[in-house]
């Protein structure tokens, strides 16, 4: 299960992460959000020793959201050593995201 992103833990779980780290940003009530959630479970099973994967409720963290420019979700941020080397939005398939995240983020 992705962890939780707050205002509070963004720093510690994100900023300083010793992984890389793919943050899903969505709201409960976004249907591609929903669609894509199931898949971001099953990477986080196959690539989580080498990837840590989190998620942000834009509703409840409205400020990162707005701090990392997002318009639409799902937005997702790959970032490495606190730094967002690349976003991608919207729906992708289960094979599209894991080579945006190996492709950003190293095999």
């Amino acid at each position: 299960m992705p962890i939780d992103i707050t205002n509070e833990n963004f720093k510690n779980e994100v900023e300083q992460s010793n992984l890389p780290v793919v943050l899903d940003i969505y709201a409960v009530w976004c249907g591609p959000c929903k669609q894509m959630e199931p898949i971001v479970e099953q990477l986080e099973k196959e690539l989580g020793s080498k990837y840590k994967f989190a998620k942000l409720n834009v509703d409840q963290s409205r400020e990162l959201a707005i701090k990392y420019g997002v318009t639409s979700i799902p937005t997702f941020l790959f970032i490495k050593s606190g730094n967002v080397v690349h976003k991608e939005t919207g729906y992708m398939n289960k094979e599209d995201l894991r080579a945006k995240i190996e492709n950003s983020l190293g095999k």
